[in-house]
């Protein structure tokens, strides 16, 4: 295993505001989220040296995770784990596999983490992991064996009160249950906190797989009853269908918005009247994608960025709204329940055409909010009802969107600059109280 601390300078190192866009890679994701940090960090009027600290990842492990597989053969991936920021608590992130992870991706995702946890004021840092492999071409057995191999490569980061991951990209409660696993056998006794997004039956949180879709859907709220637009009968667009965006499309329908458009990597579709939802979820987990449903028209999956709807609501992966089709998207809200979905570039167009942007660091919060209440009901070894989650994760949700949108009419800064000014505030002041160890 290789600890690896990165101080080599990225195009953006330093440059607080000034030409900034020119230097940015829109393919770069940890490039384009330092953008946004060095605006909220201009605008704080930060001192230099704590730009400094929060700018470099606490710890950036690289490790090689040779997998035995079915037929005798052994291949070996690239893992990684990133621990950006643990100033305020004990890192959260969630853990990845997948052909694109890259270290450049997992840095970006870690400080992602560490801003999300200060905006929703939990007491969490921000770290992120994974693998770089496609889970698609694995058995059950293979995938079990990478994951188990993986987490003893990392596991002296690992820990409830070091570093706690979570399911995320093609990752789910049955790989976070082999992570606990492998945890509590190499200390010797069950660690049900050391992970979080487990099933319900091994101490996992009611609730949790619903939670990121679910906060989507109360900020969504929040922001059409801002704007003024009724939420019944609002037109809604979700582009990726997965476990975030088929939720907040079923729980945005049944607030009484109207899904007229859905879609995922293979096809997109679009109905005026509205989409069945649960027909189409049905439709999706009988299949495992949504080609061949006739619950709407046919259309490129990048159209459905660009339909003239109330709501678009980017559920995928980063990178999909970039200076090529911003100036295309009609959409009067987006709210980002992927990571990364707008690049910085991008942000200026749709700030020009007046669209309002949930960003992502608030937006898609509730997961890492009921994986902090999954943490806190494994420490104290008492759990929760599914209304008590749900009805505490709600309001952390709406007090998080109104202190973001008071920022943002103080300073005259959009949604993501003013959440972007809040967490980093909330973490640079732990760092001047800490102070610098030496």
């Amino acid at each position: 295993m290789a600890i690896i601390e990165d101080r080599r300078l990225t195009p953006a190192h330093g440059i607080l505001g000034r030409d900034k866009d020119r230097f940015l890679s829109e393919e770069n994701p940890f490039e384009a989220m330092m953008s946004r940090f060095d605006r909220a960090a201009e605008l704080l009027d930060l001192d230099p040296g704590l730009v400094k600290v929060l700018r470099q990842p606490e710890k950036q492990i690289i490790v090689a995770v040779p997998v035995l597989k079915d037929d005798g053969s052994v291949d070996v991936y690239t893992g990684y784990r990133v621990l950006y920021n643990t100033s305020r608590g004990p890192a959260k992130g969630g853990i990845r596999f997948d052909t694109a992870v890259t270290l450049e991706e997992v840095k970006a995702l870690a400080a992602w983490m560490t801003w999300k946890c200060a905006v929703v004021d939990i007491p969490f840092g921000g770290s992120k992991g994974g693998v770089n492999c496609d889970p698609e071409k694995m058995s059950l057995g293979e995938l079990e064996r990478m994951t188990r191999r993986y987490t003893a490569a990392i596991i002296n980061t690992l820990g409830p009160d070091s570093d706690v991951p979570a399911p995320d990209v093609n990752t789910n409660e049955r790989v976070m249950a082999w992570l606990m696993d492998t945890y509590s056998m190499h200390v010797g006794h069950t660690v049900t906190a050391v992970v979080t997004g487990k099933p319900v039956v091994m101490g996992g949180s009611l609730g949790r797989r619903e939670a990121t879709g679910r906060g989507c859907m109360i900020v969504t709220k929040e922001a059409l009853n801002h704007l003024g637009l009724a939420v019944r009968n609002a037109t809604v667009a979700v582009q990726g269908f997965g476990n975030v965006g088929s939720v907040a499309a079923d729980l945005l329908s049944q607030e009484g918005c109207r899904i007229v458009a859905i879609g995922d990597r293979h096809v997109a579709l679009y109905n005026a009247d509205g989409i069945d939802v649960q027909k189409a979820i049905e439709h999706s987990r009988k299949h495992g994608s949504l080609k061949e449903f006739t619950g709407g028209d046919k259309m490129k999956p990048a159209e459905l960025l660009t339909l003239d709807v109330d709501v678009l609501l980017p559920a995928a992966l980063e990178n999909v709204i970039t200076t090529k089709n911003a100036s295309q998207v009609r959409a009067k809200i987006i709210c980002e329940g992927a990571n990364g979905p707008t690049t910085a570039p991008a942000d200026a167009i749709l700030d020009e055409k007046g669209v309002f942007v949930i960003p992502d660091i608030l937006a898609n919060a509730g997961g890492v909010t009921v994986s902090y209440f999954e943490w806190v009901q494994n420490r104290g070894g008492y759990f929760w009802t599914e209304d008590l989650v749900n009805d505490r994760l709600r309001d952390i949700m709406c007090r998080s969107f109104a202190n973001v949108l008071d920022i943002a009419k103080k300073h005259k800064v959009n949604m993501r600059t003013a959440s972007y000014m809040l967490s980093v505030e909330r973490v640079s002041t732990v760092h001047k109280l800490r102070g610098i160890y030496a």
